[in-house]
């Protein structure tokens, strides 16, 4: 076979909600009872899982026409070691490509819609269908590159976790999460359900939740104030945006810091106060986390490293 390179090409894939319940009911005779038992449609789960499965054997032909094909499930991602030169072509929903794109330095992220009358694919551009042209344009740099903004978490003792769309700083579990926070000069105690810090690309989904929600119960209360900007932020602005989730006040808990930006020179400091059950994550993934418990100082500023989507 004739192939354009020998460079690996990475397709980040993920299981369906069909492999999922089969995994958690062993068969899928069991998983299609404990659907319909609730009275929801077992048919979509079907539809959804062979479009998708008949797309990633279209992209893996397409591609493998062109060069060495690596399938890599998302799972694999954060133990996964990406070459300098590999091609990463994600195919899958937003989510994916955010949660690839924090593993990698300097490598462009090609996005590909499975199921374009399923997913609104706002970082997903391309269909299976254009991969032929698109890779070879891309090695060609004939393609023009989207730069993203990402966020990072560094603790005291040299760990450290990107996000894509968003860092969550807190406690694991639906209880208080106790920490010193400190934005230049501005330093107190608090005690919350959280902080969010977002990135450009993350500001219209977690923060703008949260902001809106801040709208709505203001305007529901009757109380007048100052209206949160909701506007998008440019993918590469350079800075970060954070809102502390459900603040209280106490003799000993402050609200005076509760949001705004994070810079190049205004980074976030934070000191745990919680003996247990504090996590840092980022971009939903629960499951891949610092711990954030007594004593650990985490600082939190604009990536060094930005990802880059191919358009």
């Amino acid at each position: 076979m004739n192939r354009m390179t020998e460079n690996k090409l990475i397709l980040v894939v993920r299981p369906t909600r069909l492999d999922e319940l089969v995994a958690k009911y062993n068969t899928l005779q069991q998983a299609q009872f404990y659907v319909e038992h609730l009275g929801a449609d077992f048919s979509d789960y079907v539809r959804e899982h062979q479009q998708y499965r008949s797309a990633v054997q279209q992209t893996e032909e397409t591609l493998s026409r062109l060069g060495r094909v690596q399938a890599l499930d998302r799972r694999f991602l954060p133990n996964f070691v990406f070459g300098k030169q590999d091609t990463i072509i994600v195919l899958g929903q937003d989510g994916l490509v955010a949660n690839s794109m924090k593993y990698l330095n300097g490598q462009s992220v090609i996005g590909v819609n499975p199921d374009k009358t399923r997913w609104d694919g706002v970082l997903l551009p391309f269909g299976v269908e254009d991969l032929q042209s698109i890779v070879p344009e891309t090695w060609a740099n004939r393609r023009p590159i989207k730069e993203v903004t990402m966020a990072k978490a560094t603790l005291n003792n040299g760990a450290q976790i990107y996000a894509v769309n968003d860092l969550f700083i807190g406690p694991k579990s639906h209880t208080s999460a106790r920490y010193t926070i400190r934005i230049g000069e501005r330093e107190e105690q608090q005690s919350s359900s959280g902080i969010i810090v977002s990135t450009g690309l993350g500001s219209t989904g977690w923060l703008k939740s949260i902001l809106t929600g801040s709208v709505a119960i203001t305007a529901n209360l009757g109380q007048r104030g100052a209206e949160p900007q909701l506007k998008p932020i440019s993918w590469d602005a350079d800075y970060l945006v954070y809102s502390v989730r459900e603040p209280f006040p106490s003799r000993t808990t402050g609200t005076s810091i509760v949001a705004g930006r994070v810079t190049p020179a205004t980074l976030m400091n934070l000191v745990s106060l919680m003996p247990e059950n504090g996590v840092i994550f980022s971009d939903g993934v629960e499951n891949d986390f610092l711990e954030f418990n007594s004593g650990v100082h985490a600082t939190i500023a604009v990536a060094e490293k930005r990802g880059r989507l191919v358009m």
